[in-house]
């Protein structure tokens, strides 16, 4: 789940999602200040992400280096992926494709 990032980034959740959200907590934690979100933001450094589809688009990798993310793979033969590549490069990202895609349509 998703729980640790929505909560880190503050993001306010609606409806389902927000029940969804919740249901991963036994006591539901007080927001972080931006202060606090902000401190935590720079603790994240060399984090590693993988999918086991594409990444999509340049905006998926741009939003896991504000993870921390400094890795990624993913399978290739997306025709985003030159664009993607270049997203990572900006950032200093390694790119690894990998030979394997899980996920399918």
């Amino acid at each position: 789940a998703n729980a640790i990032d929505l909560y880190v980034s503050g993001e306010e959740l609606e409806g389902g999602e927000k029940e969804q959200w919740e249901s991963m907590f036994e006591t539901i934690p007080s927001p972080l200040t931006a202060g606090e979100r902000k401190e935590w933001a720079t603790k994240l450094e060399n984090v590693a992400c993988a999918s086991d589809a594409f990444f999509p688009f340049p905006d998926n990798v741009h939003r896991a280096r504000k993870s921390g993310a400094k890795y990624l793979a993913a399978p290739g033969g997306s025709v985003m992926d030159a664009e993607c590549i270049k997203a990572a490069d900006e950032h200093g990202m390694v790119f690894s494709h990998i030979p394997l895609r899980l996920f399918h349509h």
